[in-house]
């Protein structure tokens, strides 16, 4: 908190006293200057940035502001044309400082850990598209506020201490600083926020800006908030607002695109650009174009005048999404009213339900009527106290409170009027003498306090108490005056009285005096014969208060004896001679007292009327004494009212002489008022009841009867419509729903009720209690049936079959029990032990029963755990884990509450702790929907309707009405009301209400009648789609003026000549071994091919020809149709020997659009036959893959409601558990796989790869998900397949080929034949079926959309294609989804987003949505994501676009806007979402798989790899962690326990080619150090503890290809590209010794080991090899401590002019052998392929064992004596025998350069492992020997050793690969 001198707020110029330049500083051409629009003096800064022109405060940097003020406000002026910095210096609560720049210099973000900079753009409204101007050429003042807690929060994740220094530099005006914890609104006076009635603090009057009259604020100044409120700080640009939030449009204008007319163009758009978008918004706003056709004008949008403060200020606070970023001043209308967001006044403060509604204000939309729900009437009385009850002016009706809720109650009718508006119990109420204002109280928060139109209900004003808390209020008989008294924070008592004249006229209560005293007062009333006098009383002081002059004045009366007295209520009576004031107390007295005299007249004690004969008074159990302890009186014209603590209400005459009349209670009478006709007497009971006395007729009568604690639970009775609740005071209630009184009220002092169910058909009524007892009661004869024992803990779960035949109870030790309830006493059938979830809550949706009795449903074994259950044998059916469905969660999500939906279809709701409600398939346990983010916590209770149309959920203080039958973004109702947390919802027996439990019973109305949609139709079904159809006129005048299509024809078009249709396919049905099947080897156009059976050559390519004229509707495809593209199907039948011609296609460049797929070049390349050893058993298992493919296009799939989740990586697919992270790998795929597609119930999935030198067509691959095995191989296309497509029936895949390919197939996925194909006549980027009509596909390419129909029983395709209009221009589309029918949106390669009415064949809207090419497009109900190449992702709201595509619909296309947006690390290639659009997983370029949450507004990392080639492999001394690096020059460190990544150390635009991780003996473990090689020549050395860089040396000019710690650490020894070997110390940063001996030659590998087997002739104790690529090879010994270094032995191949193989033959590679120190394992030595096994004792070669192929790769496992090799490949060793040692006579057709060989070096076997798509160029084995690392380019495979032989001695025992 700030001190006190810095309250409100602090001048920081006049704190440092700028002007005299003592406690600040400054330098250069600063001056103080008068300006004028200020009309005041300001300081001018005029310099460059680079120049020392600015004012530093404090003077020195050794000094501190200390000012601990959360905001920061700038009010300064840019200079036009010129360049300026604030900077600031913020201290952190641990000690750090962090500086943070703003500046319009800054062209981008960019922060480290104690530095941000921010750009703050000035005058964007202004700049252009492509640039940012430095400043406007009007610079207008602004006003920058800042709050430093939340950008240190988000930024930095430091908590904020004070500010300690600002600078400002040139060039600008500045008028002065101001730091303050209140967050300021510059734009309103204090005059228009109380007109507004807003909860905004107004700027002081010296920071505003003085505003000429009748002008706006905006129209002169600018206001800049940084962050805004509405969205989470994202690293962008700071931009301004120049106008009202109102109009709060930016980004690029969407286009509604205009009907084409007879003769006008489209008019122009005069809405101007607005400039750059801060990331923190979304609302990028279409704008339409105006439709131009004969029967329709330009749409134009009226400008109007400028609002009026009062409006002004609403809008800005009600209608606003909260942003106080803002455009130029508007020229499109507001948003209509579903898409207002709720938002949060500033100033004040929200509950939870209103922060999540705030922070996703278009998740959730409203359905009709709104407000569905009327609150009908409410049980309870008080909350806060039981007093506040008073009587209308006419004696009709009885006003008190219920909690948060006012109740107006009439007496004769028991019909409600609540009033609600307070977020907290009330606590004081106040009705002035002619019914026409209400005041109330609240407890918390500091005692807001309402006015209220009595009348009418409308709250006229809230406003804020001095006092901390309110007990009591008093209104003067007329109204104007309104008195208040309550308790200060510190506890002293305070009085305040308000003005409230004008309230009623639209003005605001006035404050008229405050003041503080040490008295006790209990109740305090206004004189109703005179306004400014006023009484009070309490402990011993009764005081006369004056209102005079604007202060309250009191004098004491002088009480004499009865000073000690507990005084507790006063009321103003008549007298003889005047009024007189009556108070009472507890001991029984009452004083009359003269208030003019102020002297105590006399004084009356009533006594308890004794029982002849008893010696003790029955009534002395409610007091102690002689005396009655009276808590209230009241008091008429002739008689006075007492209700005392002995339960008693008496009516006595004025002069207490007798009791007229009496009225005795269940409990202490807490208060009592007197009608103002005298006949009625209005009594109050601890105990929660309120009645009243009817004085005439002497009768009394309840009006409310409640419960005293919270409410646990419910139940309702069909038959009679009654309710039962159970509560924590020890009571179960039975209620009357239609009269809301109170049947029947059951007691258990003892023991706590928990749980109530009704019976279905008896009247009887089951209970559940903390004991573990069940009783059940007779509702006939009031008593209990049955009781029986089964639990042991409190009964957790209570519920009767809907057939009345058996009940079930659970407790919270985990038992369930069975019951037979279908006779009068209920009998155990069944007791089951551990099945419910122990320790569970007591709630009315712990077990549940299906509508027909068969089901039963419960929480356990575990809360993670959903169990179903046979409701008769309790037999089990199904379990679900609910933890595996929420992915998006960090912690396991649990079952919280259940419901069963009417069925069929047998639907399950499980509300889980992540806020989410899953709706599962009762029978096999599916996901069928998933409504996220329910409540912003746990829902407890949960209720479907009968007929399925609403679900009603609670959670908080907050209930949730939901259109339950809308699948896609279901709309909700929110409503408030209670002031404790609700236990429990259900809906009525009719249907026609609800009810909500807590701190009282709510009852609520439907509104809108219950839809019950007729079995069958559309309208039952969940998800059946929104649709907006034209009128039937309206139709035909857009076919008159657009033609058929809605599109212009330009010009006839002539028919091509077609080349014959290329028809080439092989399918064949594959068996789990893949390795028996093969194919062909196809090389360039071949005269015959296999074609499967049935499937004939088409006559000619389908030929694309326009219609010349006609506005006929025409045919698709029609033979002969010049509009259409056909192709026929193929018959059943196959001619024997039938063959096919290729297709002479010119073949296309590739479409320059990122979109479309292109394999990555490979350095290797597949022979056409290569013969490896198999060995008998599998030695390697693939157990992880690390990375994803981001070269692929739509290669990721994900099914949340069954959690399977794929994607690519190389040629592999990888199913991974994203809750467990266990992977499976289906191999198969020769190449890499370009794209992946997922059938609709999840049980088929499609992969394609390329086509590859053993086949000439791609693989298309078809696996059978369940068991995870390919169960058919296809292909057809010649080059690369660009996309795959399931029908929404899952009856057909559409394939689509690349560029180069242009050919589109058609597949039965029944039986895997061919059933069409056509060539296209141009690339083609994507395909995807009409989810709402199996029978239409779409393609997009290049600037058209080609719409597909399938024709008759064998699925022919006819298509049409329809040309882009001419207002988008010429460009490609390269993205499509489909929308709600019959919408497609397509995306372009300029970052348009067009969308096309598909029923129509005309394209209605586009907008901008992105700077580059759209390549993602997705969309479920009124939600659509695009992703591009400028690594934006974007969530758009586009539920108006149905209505748009209306011609004649008034929706205006500004409802389409931006909702979200993220910038992830590179261009976006797959995405795929959750139906509701709320999550889903993104792949990008970079390597990347993200987890996107909208509902967070965040982006995990869920797979990470390297974007480019793995250069080195390293592990921990502990074998604990494991790094890599790369050529993207980033350093990674990742557990090898998880493999997750745990630190990136990323240097730019260089390439780590080397790494070493240093050895345990150079330092403590936790001081680990990694040092990385770099493409420049320098080294740097990172701190795995501290992550950070430790040093970075340069000891090379060339790039280092090698490094490697010494022995001991101490030492590193890099390699260059030079062949120079430098020696450095880390410790000092220095290189000591530099070795030449391999100059001119790479150096490819360096090693270092302690000697531990001989001396080799040297007599140092570390030893070191180097190899170059010149193959030779150096070993040393050396003491670097001493710098010491002897050559050893030296190792060199013969020379390459004398070698067989290639010219240029790989590096050597050489190392240590683990198993025998005395031994080098070299490869790359000798003129053939192999590795040698080299002896520094004999200095000869002493085992040789040959390879097919040089080595790239070589590792050697510390445990057994296995050697693991990767390949170079090429002609070298093809034609080479096999070894010896091969036991397989058959050979393995496999890409033998791409695998990975394990040789087994004691027996001489080795097995070869598929599984890269390129040469292993890299393999590590881990220090334990169970792991073996392997990378081809970017892609690490992760291989477990298996049997015991992994981690075996040097025996190497153990079976031998072979």
């Amino acid at each position: 908190m700030a001190k006190a001198w810095q309250r409100p707020f602090v001048n920081v110029f006049r704190h440092c006293r700028v002007g005299e330049w003592r406690r600040c500083s400054r330098e250069g051409d600063v001056a103080a200057v008068t300006d004028k629009s200020l009309r005041c003096a300001v300081y001018r800064i005029r310099d460059a940035p680079s120049a020392d022109g600015y004012i530093q405060l404090p003077g020195t940097s050794m000094q501190s502001l200390g000012l601990t003020g959360r905001y920061l406000y700038v009010l300064f002026r840019p200079l036009p044309g010129k360049h300026f910095i604030i900077q600031l210096d913020v201290a952190t609560k641990d000690g750090q400082v962090v500086r943070m720049s703003f500046s319009n210099l800054f062209k981008e973000f960019k922060s480290t850990a104690t530095w941000l900079q921010f750009p703050l753009i000035c005058g964007a409204g202004a700049a252009t598209k492509g640039r940012t101007r430095v400043g406007a050429s009007v610079a207008r003042w602004t006003c920058l506020q800042l709050d430093l807690r939340n950008i240190l929060l988000v930024y930095v994740n430091r908590r904020y201490s004070h500010l300690k220094s600002v600078k400002l530099c040139a060039s600008l005006l500045v008028k002065s600083l101001y730091t303050s914890d209140l967050c300021f609104d510059p734009t309103l006076t204090v005059a228009e926020a109380q007109r507004a009635r807003l909860r905004v603090t107004p700027v002081p009057r010296e920071m505003a800006f003085p505003v000429p009259k009748d002008e706006s604020w905006y129209d002169h100044y600018v206001h800049i908030r940084f962050p805004s409120d509405s969205s989470e700080a994202s690293p962008g640009p700071v931009q301004e607002s120049r106008s009202p939030p109102e109009a709060d449009f930016l980004g690029r204008v969407p286009r509604l695109l205009p009907h084409p007319g007879a003769s006008s163009s489209a008019a122009q758009d005069g809405a101007p650009s607005a400039g750059p978008i801060a990331p923190c918004q979304a609302p990028s706003v279409p704008r339409p174009l105006p439709e131009v056709s004969l029967f329709c004008e330009p749409s134009e949008v009226p400008t109007g005048s400028e609002p009026s403060a009062l409006a002004h200020a609403r809008h800005k606070h009600a209608a606003g999404n909260g942003d106080d970023v803002s455009a130029p001043k508007p020229t499109v209308e507001p948003a209509v009213r579903g898409d207002v967001a709720v938002h949060k006044p500033f100033g004040g403060k929200q509950s939870k339900q209103e922060v999540a509604l705030a922070k996703h204000p278009f998740q959730k939309r409203s359905f009709l009527p709104d407000p569905i729900l009327r609150l009908k009437g409410v049980v309870g009385f008080g909350g806060h106290s039981t007093k506040w009850a008073l009587w209308t002016k006419d004696g009709s009706a009885v006003v008190y409170p219920c909690h948060a809720v006012i109740v107006v109650l009439r007496t004769d009718t028991r019909e409600q009027r609540c009033l609600l508006g307070h977020t907290d119990k009330v606590s004081a109420l106040a009705l002035d003498g002619d019914d026409v204002l209400l005041a109330s109280a609240q407890a918390r928060p500091s005692s807001m306090l309402r006015l209220w139109d009595f009348g009418t209900g409308a709250c006229l004003s809230l406003f804020r108490s001095p006092a901390h808390t309110l007990c009591s209020l008093s209104f003067s008989r007329g109204g104007a005056l309104l008195c208040g008294v309550g308790k200060d924070r510190q506890g002293r008592t305070v009085v305040v009285a308000w003005g409230t004249a004008q309230v009623g006229r639209g003005g605001e209560p006035v404050l008229l005096a405050k003041t503080h005293t040490g008295v006790d007062i209990q109740a305090f009333e206004v004189a109703f014969f005179d306004e400014t006098r006023m009484a009070s009383c309490g402990q011993g002081s009764v005081r006369l208060w004056r209102l005079r002059g604007g202060q309250l004045r009191s004098c004491p009366v002088d009480l004499g004896e009865h000073r000690v007295l507990e005084l507790t209520d006063l009321a103003f009576g008549p007298a003889h001679d005047g009024h007189m004031l009556y108070v009472c107390c507890r001991s029984g007295h009452i004083l009359e007292i003269d208030h003019q005299h102020m002297a105590v007249r006399h004084t009356r004690r009533l006594l308890p009327v004794w029982t002849p004969g008893s010696p003790v008074s029955q009534k002395q159990t409610f007091g102690s004494g002689p005396g009655i302890s009276i808590s209230s009186l009241s008091t008429s014209q002739a008689t006075c009212a007492v209700g005392s603590k002995d339960g008693y209400l008496r009516l006595w005459p004025l002069d207490f002489s007798s009791v007229l009349l009496e009225a005795e209670h269940e409990g202490p009478v807490t208060w009592v008022r007197i009608s103002p006709d005298g006949l009625r007497v209005l009594s109050a009971t601890s105990l929660g009841h309120l009645g009243f006395l009817d004085v005439p007729s002497r009768e009394y009568r309840v009006l409310v009867r409640s419960h005293t604690a919270p409410v646990l639970a419910l139940a309702t009775e069909c038959s009679h419509g009654q309710l039962a609740t159970v509560s924590q005071d020890h009571t179960v209630r039975v209620w009357d729903l239609a009269t809301l009184q109170q049947l029947h009220d059951l007691r258990s002092p003892e023991e706590a009720p928990c749980t109530v169910a009704f019976h279905p058909t008896r009247p009887a009524l089951f209970c559940g209690f903390s004991s573990g007892a069940v009783r059940s009661f007779s509702l006939e004869s009031a008593e209990v049936l049955a009781a029986h024992r089964c639990h042991q803990g409190p009964v957790t779960g209570l519920a009767a079959s809907p057939d009345g035949s058996l009940l079930f109870s659970s407790c919270s030790s985990g038992t369930l029990a069975q019951y037979h309830c279908a006779a009068t006493q209920c009998r155990v059938l069944r007791v089951a032990a551990n099945v419910v979830c122990r320790d569970a809550h007591p709630t009315p949706n712990a077990l549940v029963l299906s509508g027909d009795s068969h089901l039963l449903a419960f929480v356990g074994p575990s809360k993670y755990v959903v169990t179903v259950m046979n409701a008769a044998s309790l037999e089990e059916l199904l379990r679900v884990d609910v933890s595996a469905l929420d992915l998006a969660s960090a912690r396991l999500a649990s079952a919280v509450a259940l419901c069963f939906g009417p069925g069929p279809p047998g639907h399950l709701l499980v509300s889980t702790s992540s806020s989410t409600v899953v709706v599962l398939d009762s029978t096999s346990g599916r996901v069928v929907r998933e409504l996220p983010a329910v409540h912003s916590g746990a829902c407890p209770s949960l209720a479907l309707s009968r007929d399925a149309r609403f679900l009603l959920t609670a959670a908080d203080r907050a209930i949730k009405l939901w259109d339950y039958p809308t699948q896609a973004c279901p709309g909700c109702q929110v409503y408030i009301g209670h002031s404790e947390p609700v236990r429990a919802v259900a809906f009525a027996p009719d249907q026609q209400r609800l009810l909500s439990v807590g701190d009282a019973i709510f009852l609520w109305d439907i509104l809108g009648p219950l839809e019950r949609s007729p079995p069958g139709s559309a309208g039952d079904s969940p998800g059946a789609p929104p649709t907006c159809e034209a009128s039937p006129d309206a139709r035909q005048l857009e076919d008159v003026v657009s033609g058929a299509h809605g599109l212009p024809r330009q010009q006839v078009p002539k028919p091509s000549q077609a080349s014959p249709l290329q028809l080439g396919v092989c399918a064949g049905l594959l068996r789990d071994d893949d390795a028996a099947f093969s194919w062909s080897d196809e090389e360039g156009p071949s005269e015959e091919s296999h074609i499967p059976k049935g499937l004939r050559q088409g006559s000619s390519l389908p030929v694309l020809v326009k219609e010349a004229s006609g506005a006929g509707d025409g045919v698709w495809g029609s033979p002969g149709d010049p509009r259409g593209l056909s192709m026929h199907p193929h018959p059943h039948g196959w001619p024997s020997a039938q063959g096919t011609r290729k297709a002479q296609v010119c073949p296309s460049a590739r479409p320059d659009c990122y979109k479309h797929f292109v394999a990555r070049y490979k350095t290797s390349s597949l022979p056409k036959s290569a013969s490896v050893s198999r060995g008998s058993a599998e030695r390697l298992l693939l157990k992880a893959v690390m990375g994803y493919n981001g070269n692929g296009r739509a290669n990721v799939v994900w099914k949340p409601d069954t959690g399977f989740f794929a994607y690519t990586s190389g040629c592999l697919v990888v199913v991974e558990d994203l809750h467990s992270g266990a992977q499976q790998h289906w191999l198969g795929h020769p190449e890499e796989i370009s794209t992946l597609a997922l059938s609709h119930d999840a049980q088929v999935l499609a992969s394609a790869s390329g086509c590859s030198s053993t086949a000439s067509r791609c693989q298309i691959r078809i696996w059978n998900v369940p068991g995870g095995s390919c169960r058919q191989l296809i292909s057809y296309h010649s080059t690369a397949v660009q996309a795959l497509a399931f029908s929404p029936d899952d009856e057909l895949l559409v394939t689509l080929g690349d560029y180069g390919d242009r050919t589109l197939a058609l597949w039965s996925m029944a039986t895997c034949e061919l059933l069409s194909a056509t060539c296209l006549p141009e690339p083609v980027h994507g395909v995807a079926f009409n989810p709402w009509d199996a029978g239409e596909l779409a393609c997009v390419g290049q600037c058209a959309v080609t719409l597909w129909l399938l024709c008759g029983p064998n699925a022919s395709l006819q298509g049409r294609r329809e040309p882009l209009p001419e207002e988008l221009g010429a460009g490609e589309l390269t993205s499509l989804c489909y929308g709600a029918a019959p919408l497609l949106y397509c995306g372009s390669n300029a970052g348009q987003v067009c969308v096309w009415d598909t029923s129509a064949s005309r394209c209605f809207l586009a907008w901008e949505a992105d700077d580059g090419e759209i390549g993602v497009l997705l969309c479920s109900g009124t939600r659509l994501v695009s992703g591009s190449n400028t690594r934006r992702l974007r969530l758009w709201a586009v539920g108006a676009v149905p209505e748009l595509r209306c011609k004649d619909s008034r929706a205006r296309s500004s409802s389409v806007f931006m909702e979200r947006e993220l910038t992830l690390d590179g261009a976006v290639v797959s995405a795929v979402f959750h139906d509701t659009m709320d999550m889903g997983v993104v792949g990008t370029t970079a390597g990347t798989l993200w987890y996107v949450s909208w509902v967070e507004g965040s982006s995990t990392r869920l797979i990470s790899g390297h974007r480019s080639k793995v250069n080195e492999v390293v592990f921990s001394p502990s074998a604990s962690h494991w790094a890599t690096c790369s050529d993207d020059g980033s350093v990674r460190v990742w557990s090898l326990d998880s493999m997750e990544l745990l630190i990136q150390f990323q240097v730019l635009n260089q390439s780590c080619l080397c790494l070493a991780w240093s050895p345990a003996s150079c330092a403590r473990p936790e001081q680990q150090q990694v040092a990385a090689g770099y493409s420049d020549g320098t080294l740097r050395v990172f701190s795995i503890s501290r992550i950070a860089m430790e040093l970075k040396m340069h000891p090379h000019r060339a790039a280092l290809t090698a490094i490697a710690y010494s022995a001991d650490g101490q030492t590193i020894l890099s390699g260059d590209k030079d062949g120079l070997v430098a020696v450095s110390r880390p410790r000092t940063g220095m290189t000591f010794r530099v070795l030449s001996d391999h100059r001119g030659a790479l150096i490819s590998t360096v090693q270092s080991r302690s000697k531990e087997h001989g001396d080799f002739g040297a007599q140092w104790a570390d030893l070191w090899l180097a190899a170059s690529s010149d193959q030779r090879i150096s070993v040393w010994a050396a003491n670097w401590p001493q710098g010491h270094c002897e050559l050893v032995d030296w190792l060199s191949s013969p020379s390459p002019t004398l070698m067989e193989g290639p010219s240029q033959p790989p590096s050597s590679l050489v190392a240590f052998c683990p198993w025998d120190g005395a031994l080098l394992v070299c490869a790359g030595l000798g003129v053939r392929p192999e590795v040698v096994f080299y002896s520094l004792h004999q200095k000869q070669v002493v085992e040789r064992i040959p390879l097919p192929f040089f080595a790239v790769s070589l590792s050697l496992s510390p445990g057994a004596r296995l050697v693991a090799v990767g390949f170079a490949g090429g002609g070298a060793g093809v034609g080479d025998p096999r070894p010896s040692a091969c036991l397989d006579a058959a050979p393995c057709h496999l890409p033998t350069e791409r695998v990975l060989r394990l040789v087994d070096c004691e027996s001489g076997t080795m097995q070869d492992f598929a599984g890269h798509d390129d040469l292993v160029q890299l393999c590590r084995f881990a220090p334990s020997a169970r792991l073996l690392f392997s990378a081809a380019h970017s892609e690490i495979l992760v291989w477990e050793v298996a049997g015991p032989w992994a981690a075996g001695g040097a025996s190497g025992s153990g079976p031998p690969l072979g």
